[in-house]
């Protein structure tokens, strides 16, 4: 479906997602604003999506990594701001003109790196919602350090006197 250089305005409509047999959808040159669909990840046939030079702004969903058959993207030109979703085909599209011009876009194929606060935070690690209220980090540091004063007591050769000890001493 090619519907460029329409003059078409407004958002892109959620409809367009139910369209699961499409193989192409280019819609740039024309006058779109609003965000990317989040559910683009629905057209699974879709080998080519082009939304380039339009008024798009917001994060490129991440469901668009479900697009195994995506072969050409053009998100060129918009607003889009955060990371460049990872996964699936996006890994294979590393030509990094076709994220140009959207100054605020950062990831692995362009010149921007996300900062570490823009970059979200890998599962199983100690922030937010892992870390409960902090009574694990309490006792694994209480283990370590009764495991560290018994080991250097032990190693150390500092043992009780035993009652034989303290007569032979006498």
């Amino acid at each position: 479906m090619d519907l460029s250089r329409n003059n078409l305005s407004g958002e892109i409509p959620q409809e367009l997602t139910s369209l699961r047999g499409l193989y192409n959808l280019n819609l740039s040159r024309n006058h779109l604003e609003g965000k990317i669909p989040t559910k683009i990840g629905n057209l699974q046939q879709l080998e080519s999506l082009n939304l380039s030079q339009n008024h798009l702004f917001g994060t490129i969903p991440s469901s668009i990594s479900a697009l195994t058959f995506l072969s050409s993207l053009n998100l060129s030109n918009n607003n889009l701001p955060g990371i460049i979703p990872s996964g699936n085909q996006l890994q294979t599209l590393t030509d990094s003109s076709i994220y140009t011009g959207n100054y605020d876009l950062c990831g692995p194929s362009l010149p921007k790196q996300c900062s570490p606060e823009v970059v979200p935070q890998p599962p199983n690690t100690f922030h937010g919602e892992d870390e409960k209220d902090g009574l694990e980090h309490w006792w694994f540091y209480v283990g370590v350090a009764l495991g560290f004063v018994a080991g250097f007591w032990l190693t150390s050769g500092v043992r009780p006197r035993t009652d034989t000890q303290a007569h032979d001493a006498e």
